[in-house]
C-alpha cells in the first residue's frame, strides 16, 4: 500500500505576527527578521528534502517556500485551499483591541462558529482537507511520494487537531512557530475513508512547538472559541 510523506511548514514571520494581530487572508509579506530566520534555519539543515513543493498562494507562504527550497521554487505549485482562515472583521486586530467587543466574546466563547463577516471554522477545516487531497492527487499523478507544503500556523493547527494521530489533548498543542512544522504520512485509501493523518515527526526534530508569547496568545484566542469541538 503506497504512502505519501508530506512536510507541513509554517511561513516565516510577518509584521502581523510581530504585532500579535489576527492575520488570515490579508496578504502580508515577510519581515526582514523573518527572511533572516528562515535563511538561518536552512543553513542549520532544518528542512527535509522533497519531490515536489507546494504553498498557499499568499505572499508570506510563497516567499518562504522560495527561501527554503530555492532549487524547487521554479516548479512551485500554489493551492488556494491552503489559505489561512478569514477572520473577517477581526483581521488586523489584536486580542487587546478586541477583548471588550461582544462579537469577539461570542466567537471566543463558542456561541458562534465564525467571526463577523469571516469564515466558519468547520468550513475552514473542510477547505484545508480538500487542499491536502489535491496535493496527494498531484503526487499520485506524477508518481512522486513526498512534498513540502508551506502554509499557515492556524491552518496547520486546525488540520492536525481534527485529523491527526496520535491525538493531542488540546488544539493549541499543535501550534507551530514560524519556519517550523510537522511531517505527516498519508495513505490515500485510509485518508479517503476516515480523514486520518499520521504525524511522524516535527520540523526541526522536537522543535515544532517553539512559539513566542505573542503567537501563543493568538492561538489560545482561536482555540478558546471551542469551534474545534463542533
Amino acid at each position: 500500500m503506497k504512502t505519501y510523506t508530506i512536510h507541513l511548514i509554517r511561513h516565516g514571520e510577518t509584521y502581523g505576527n510581530e504585532k500579535g494581530q489576527y492575520i488570515g487572508v490579508t496578504d502580508l509579506d515577510l519581515t526582514t527578521n523573518g527572511i533572516k530566520e528562515l535563511q538561518e534555519f536552512k543553513m542549520q539543515n532544518f528542512y527535509p528534502s522533497c519531490d515536489m513543493l507546494f504553498a498557499s498562494p499568499l505572499k508570506r507562504a510563497v516567499h518562504s517556500a522560495q527561501i527554503i527550497y530555492p532549487e524547487k521554487s521554479e516548479n512551485l505549485i500554489t493551492i488556494d485551499n491552503l489559505k489561512e482562515m478569514d477572520f473577517g472583521d477581526f483581521e488586523g486586530k489584536t486580542i487587546d483591541e478586541l477583548k471588550g467587543r461582544e462579537d469577539f466574546i461570542n466567537w471566543i466563547s463558542g456561541k458562534v462558529a465564525a467571526p463577523p463577516n469571516g469564515e466558519d471554522f468547520n468550513l475552514f477545516v473542510a477547505r484545508l482537507a480538500n487542499g491536502l487531497r489535491d496535493i496527494v492527487q498531484i503526487l499520485m499523478d506524477n508518481n512522486k511520494f513526498s512534498a513540502s507544503v508551506v502554509m499557515h500556523g492556524g491552518a496547520i493547527m486546525a488540520l492536525l487537531a481534527v485529523s491527526a494521530v496520535p491525538r493531542r489533548k488540546e488544539m493549541s498543542d499543535w501550534a507551530t512557530g514560524n519556519g517550523r512544522g510537522y511531517t505527516i504520512k498519508i495513505t490515500p485509501s485510509l485518508y479517503a475513508s476516515s480523514g486520518i493523518i499520521e504525524v511522524t515527526g516535527e520540523i526541526p526534530p522536537n522543535g515544532a512547538g517553539l512559539i513566542n508569547e505573542v503567537t501563543e496568545k493568538l492561538y489560545k484566542g482561536i482555540v478558546d472559541n471551542g469551534t474545534e469541538k463542533n
